[in-house]
């Protein structure tokens, strides 16, 4: 077969889950809600937090943070494929594609920094409470946020670059619902050593080294907290950090399972399934964890529905 020079490449196909209509619509449905409720949850997070004068704390400026990439995240992700099933075209354009591949690595890099610098900040607050202000001052919160996001962007901004010097076969099928880098790679009639390379190397370092950040964080927690004499003090320490360690296991445990899946099943359709774990429903869940298990959020959720009630 004769490889396509990329320049060619007018379209790739988006297979998503299934072509059976029926299903389409079942599926269209689920993704819309489930759409909707993240747009809708991490919009409440964020206004709540932007609303109460005592959330203008260090650990809501990266959750707020952590709102609007998710918000980006899942736009990136779903409504294309919302858009492909109601005008029944699985066609994505080459430059759509690339687009689309940019932005989702640059989001999913993004929120794994910030769920490291959310565990540095835990880490600060438990460990050094009474020097955490300083530690934990806005200058050096805007400096962290910044540099993930500029890290982020220029991994991503690699990726796509090495995307666009390889060709193309006849077959542009993408057995998923977005442009996911793997599975364009797979596509390509070039010698993608390098690109298989490259994403390694980069799945370790920003990958890697932030877990191990995370969990370097949580051991001297976890150490601190044991050594607080009363249960009452332990259970006050352990819940300023619960809410954060369960969107940590969920964002990372759903990554594993893509992993796990991907290395065990050569099968295009549980890839598929298996890429929503970290891509759609860790977005969707991470307003609820927040707003469920922390007393402020609560209270400030409260206050913003009893604001707007008395504006009607």
């Amino acid at each position: 077969m004769e490889p396509q020079n990329k320049t060619f490449v007018l379209q790739f196909l988006l297979l998503g889950f299934t072509d059976d209509a029926e299903l389409q619509c079942l599926i269209f449905s689920l993704f819309l809600f489930i759409y909707l409720v993240t747009i809708l949850g991490n919009l409440l997070i964020i206004l709540c937090i932007s609303s109460e004068s005592h959330l203008q704390t260090p650990m809501y400026f990266f959750l707020s943070n952590l709102s609007f990439n998710d918000i980006g995240l899942s736009t990136a992700t779903v409504i294309k494929m919302l858009v492909n099933i109601q005008a029944n075209d699985q066609s994505i354009t080459y430059t759509g594609c690339l687009t689309q591949l940019f932005f989702v690595l640059a989001f999913a890099y993004f929120e794994n920094f910030l769920l490291t610098v959310m565990a540095y900040d835990r880490y600060a607050a438990i460990c050094h409470p009474l020097r955490y202000n300083i530690i934990m001052n806005p200058n050096l919160c805007v400096l962290l946020s910044l540099n993930s996001l500029f890290i982020s962007v220029m991994d991503s901004l690699i990726h796509t670059l090495m995307v666009q010097r390889l060709s193309f076969c006849t077959d542009l099928e993408i057995p998923h619902f977005f442009c996911e880098l793997d599975q364009v790679i797979k596509l390509s009639c070039s010698d993608t050593r390098i690109d298989n390379i490259v994403l390694f190397v980069a799945t370790c370092v920003f990958g890697g080294v932030p877990l191990c950040g995370i969990i370097y964080s949580y051991y001297h927690i976890m150490s601190t907290i044991l050594k607080i004499t009363s249960l009452e003090g332990k259970y006050k320490a352990f819940s300023t950090c619960g809410t954060h360690l369960s969107v940590v296991s969920l964002f990372y445990g759903a990554g594993s399972m893509v992993c796990i899946s991907s290395a065990i099943s050569a099968s295009p359709g549980k890839s598929a399934v298996a890429s929503v774990m970290y891509s759609v429903l860790p977005q969707m869940m991470n307003p609820f964890i927040y707003s469920l298990r922390n007393k402020d959020m609560k209270v400030a959720i409260r206050n913003l529905f009893s604001r707007t009630i008395s504006l009607e």
